[in-house]
């Protein structure tokens, strides 16, 4: 996943409700087998922890908007498991010796919902009006690379110059400013699907809000969502190319805020899939129906720097981050499998093309500014006292108003308190709506920020803490760090060893200044009905691809 998603304290209670991790069944394999393997009743009873919020591919943010989006809806590819690129509407792909265009062939069999053809004129059309300015979409940043995309985003030119053009209804090109490695995982990514331009058009402001304000090119179509209830269903899309490997009839889908009624729901068999908190995951552990997801997420404290001139102040950063007991915290407070923080960029994320080897292993000197160590803290946070002339601090930690944001601001305000003399913490919890609005406006002094992935590269986790990016709401700034990040997105974007190193290096230069403090990576503890089978799960991207899923006998 990703993605900015949510800019909250998500932690413990509110994990995603979404299920676990079959192999999915490859179309036209084994076709004979799996239908005798089959359940007769192809339905599946499913289970959310948040609301639906948007279905518009411009506008998406929150994982559940994305998760329904990309079943719903197909763009050039889809994600199988393992960030394994599959066919989706494009059957081939041409690309350029510098990698800077790529030509796709689309098939010809693709159609909407209504029953109109999927053209090239419709991702032309869909990314355009996503990266127009207008169009206020959160995702606009992630077209950088494409040409003129940052561009369009300063409103120094218009969106009608972004390079994506249609050759004929079948040819879509798309032209690089520079090769991009993860290009492809990118056309798998929901921001980056068709939009059928009469359908924007006809529901006007209404489009997205509910199920029958749009039309579809997935392997399902949404019914009964209004826009604000908890309840609707995805039903087998008939119009799509690939029906015939679309296996389940119908997923009812449903809203289930409360831990306990989702798991005595699941114990009932009233739904099929339920995540956990941390104490009920630590009494399931044993339970064969138990699965721990590893998320690409990571949480972390970030520092005001832009209008807060304390947290200019490196000791003080140190000090922070070496007071807080990321193993205790993980073990004893989330107690739900999540992981302390080995840096920045989470890890099972990416290796090492030469040598395998994981990028947070590699990364991580000497678990550098992870270490629990109250000595150094002191230390480091008398330093800052005196280089910032004062006896004592007293700052706000800003939170959302959710039960687990309230829990984990309380964790850090008290550890904080413990190992740091003379420092005096308040903790406000706001509505999300309040919560991204001050952070957006630099109105606070650190808060409990947290990333997920929106592609398998840790280019995804790096790029946000460049000074220019407008996820740095914390305001760091190293031009080492932002020469290294940029020289992996251009000098060294063809040559993977060099670019490998520049990422490396980058994160332990934010790391040595601590220009963040990350805490933890999350993990997804959930029970699942163990006769699902042939659902792809991915950590990053579109985490969820129920095309292939089915009920076994």
């Amino acid at each position: 996943m990703q993605k900015r998603i949510g800019f909250l304290v998500t932690v413990a209670v509110s994990a995603l409700a979404l299920a676990g991790c079959g192999q999915q069944q490859k179309s036209g394999t084994g076709q004979n087998n799996l239908k005798s393997d089959m359940a007769t009743d192809q339905v599946v009873n499913w289970s959310e922890t948040q609301d639906l919020v948007t279905l518009d591919p411009s506008k998406l943010t929150e994982p559940i908007d994305l998760t329904m989006n990309g079943n719903v809806n197909e763009g050039l590819y889809r994600l199988g498991n393992h960030h394994k690129i599959e066919p989706g509407i494009a059957t081939g792909a041409n690309v350029s010796k510098d990698g800077k265009t790529y030509t796709f062939t689309l098939r010809k069999n693709a159609k909407w919902s209504n029953g109109d053809p999927v053209t090239a004129k419709d991702f032309v059309y869909s990314w355009k009006r996503t990266i127009n300015p207008k169009t206020a979409s959160q995702y606009g940043y992630i077209f950088d690379g494409i040409k003129n995309a940052n561009q369009i985003q300063a409103n120094k030119v218009t969106a009608d110059q972004l390079g994506v053009k249609a050759l004929s209804n079948q040819k879509l090109q798309v032209s690089l400013e520079r090769p991009i490695p993860y290009f492809k995982l990118l056309m798998a990514f929901p921001i980056f699907f068709p939009q059928n331009q009469n359908a924007v058009e006809k529901y006007g402001k209404r489009y997205g809000t509910s199920a029958d304000k749009m039309v579809y090119d997935g392997p399902f179509v949404m019914k009964g969502w209004t826009g604000t209830n908890e309840k609707w269903r995805l039903v087998a899309n008939n119009h799509y190319w690939d029906k015939k490997h679309v296996y389940l009839k119908q997923i009812n889908d449903q809203v289930i805020k409360d831990p306990s009624t989702l798991y005595n729901l699941y114990q009932t068999k009233k739904v099929d899939v339920a995540s956990l908190s941390g104490v009920q995951a630590k009494s399931q552990l044993k339970n064969k129906d138990m699965h721990m997801l590893q998320d690409s997420r990571i949480f972390y404290l970030e520092f005001n720097q832009k209008t807060r001139p304390a947290f200019k102040n490196q000791a003080l950063r140190k000090a922070f981050s070496y007071a807080i007991d990321r193993k205790s915290f993980t073990k004893n407070v989330l107690a739900d499998g999540s992981q302390p923080a080995e840096g920045f960029v989470t890890s099972g994320l990416a290796n090492n093309p030469k040598t395998g080897e994981d990028f947070a292993k590699e990364a991580n000197q000497n678990n550098q500014g992870l270490t629990y160590n109250p000595t150094k803290a002191k230390a480091q946070y008398k330093l800052a006292l005196s280089q910032l002339h004062k006896k004592s601090l007293k700052l706000e930690i800003l939170a959302g108003d959710s039960v687990a944001a309230q829990h984990s601001a309380g964790y850090i305000q008290g550890q904080l308190e413990k190992v740091l003399p003379n420092l005096k913490l308040t903790v406000t919890n706001v509505p999300n709506k309040t919560l991204i609005q001050r952070q957006t406006h630099h109105e606070f002094d650190f808060f409990i920020s947290n990333w997920g992935a929106d592609y398998s590269d840790p280019y995804t986790f790096l790029q946000i803490l460049q000074s220019n990016n407008t996820f740095n709401e914390g305001g760091w700034d190293n031009p080492t760090y932002d020469q290294l990040v940029k020289r992996a997105a251009s000098t060294d974007a063809n040559d993977p060893n060099a670019r490998w190193q520049d990422l490396i290096q980058a994160q332990r230069v934010m790391m040595k200044d601590q220009g963040v403090a990350p805490i933890y990576q999350a993990t997804i503890p959930q029970i699942r009905n163990p006769k699902i089978k042939g659902l792809a799960y991915n950590s990053a991207g579109l985490q969820y691809n129920f095309k292939s899923m089915y009920i076994s006998k």
